[in-house]
């Protein structure tokens, strides 16, 4: 189910073929999963824009939004935020029979923003959303951040994983 108000009608619009219009639309955007976390936006709904253009035989369609999703660092788990700036476009020519010229997201002449917006958003998520850039991640003895310790001050003299303990012993001429 689509949440409301994320859908436009395009024949409603009343577009003759070179025409334009551009709508202001609120568009939710829903949580999303990467690697058993939760990502979700920092403020919901976002203000997007789409801006329809009129063709010939169909439509031309464009997508600009910001969002800024926040969550764990996959690396330390402290909270990550970071931005990101969608603006992507579609193509709708519904007399064709080449699949490439039909937007998985117009269906009867109705386009689904709120589908759409949330799929490219976890489409341009980074694969490993970092709270920092530089982020050193956690201790693998004790589990400290590293990110707030000095690395002349944190070290182990024993420790580790023990299922690596065979391996530390293979001695390299």
């Amino acid at each position: 189910m689509k949440p409301k108000g994320t859908a436009v009608e395009l024949d409603r619009l009343g577009l003759s073929s070179g025409q334009a219009s551009s709508l202001p639309l609120p568009v939710a955007i829903e949580k999303v999963g990467l690697g058993g976390q939760q990502y979700a936006a920092a403020s919901n709904p976002v203000e997007a824009r789409l801006d329809v253009s009129r063709t010939t035989t169909g439509y031309a369609l464009r997508l600009r939004f910001e969002v800024e999703l926040v969550g764990p660092c996959v690396r330390c788990l402290e909270e990550a935020r970071f931005p990101l700036a969608i603006d992507v476009r579609e193509v709708d020519l519904p007399q064709t029979s080449d699949e490439e010229l039909r937007s998985p997201y117009v269906v009867e002449g109705e386009v689904d923003v709120g589908r759409w917006a949330n799929d490219t958003v976890v489409l341009e998520m980074p694969a490993q959303p970092l709270c920092r850039e530089d982020c050193a991640g956690l201790c693998a003895v004790c589990g400290e951040s590293l990110n707030d310790a000095d690395p002349e001050a944190h070290r182990h003299d024993t420790g580790g994983d023990p299922r690596m303990a065979k391996l530390r012993e293979i001695k390299f001429d």
